[in-house]
């Protein structure tokens, strides 16, 4: 067995006006800087034996002071970048109310089968996220310690359903928050075949928070 540790990336530029972000390159903003220190101070409690990341700025920003601090390697995919929110990236819900307020209410109520405008749907997504997780494992020994993957809510909230074995259209209302660098913790048998991994999951920590970045000093 394997712990697939989850976690979302530090707070982003975009996050005080709660902007979709999904492709976009957005960067950290210095909390979420200091919150990926902490992230990194609490590396020993994770027993990492690899660390993965999307290769979006935010989630490497947050993944590779966490791979330096365990000493383990750091894998950058593209499978386990965000959703594409489509027509949506780069704005909030009142402005999409405002510009496709039909498209908007699909969304909502079936985030996963109806994407926004242009976007991707969440099947896709968990496609190419879980065949980059199997890849990871496929490489990694059992014994090597667990296996981090910093990446982005929707996605994360998207596997956990995959995993958990609920509707894809319910990771909104299943998993409404989660807390950037909180840690999601899912076991999972050694196995590089996606079904077997997906077959094998339980949960065993959801959200939790590590360590408290506040009490960091500002980079």
């Amino acid at each position: 067995m394997i712990d697939l540790h989850l976690i979302r990336h530090g707070e982003t530029e975009w996050h005080a006006e709660n902007r979709y972000a999904g492709r976009s390159d957005i960067r950290l903003t210095d909390r979420g800087l200091r919150q990926a220190a902490a992230l990194a101070a609490s590396a020993p409690r994770l027993d990492l034996g690899l660390v993965a990341s999307s290769q979006l700025r935010r989630a490497v920003e947050t993944a590779a002071p966490l791979a330096a601090a365990a000493g383990v390697p750091h894998r950058v995919d593209a499978r386990f970048e965000e959703v594409d929110f489509g027509r949506g990236e780069g704005l909030t819900r009142d402005e999409m109310g405002r510009r496709f307020p039909v498209d908007l209410d699909a969304f909502l109520a079936r985030p996963a089968s109806h994407p926004l405008p242009g976007g991707e749907p969440g099947a896709a997504a968990v496609e190419r996220a879980v065949a980059g997780l199997a890849a990871l494992v496929a490489e990694h020994r059992e014994d090597a310690g667990a296996i981090a993957l910093v990446a982005h809510t929707t996605l994360i909230r998207l596997m956990l359903c995959t995993f958990l074995g609920l509707p894809l259209d319910e990771y909104r209302r299943r998993f409404p928050v989660v807390g950037n660098v909180t840690v999601t913790t899912v076991r999972v048998d050694a196995t590089p075949v996606a079904a077997e991994l997906i077959a094998s999951a339980g949960l065993i920590a959801f959200n939790m928070p590590l360590s408290d970045p506040e009490e960091l000093p500002a980079p």
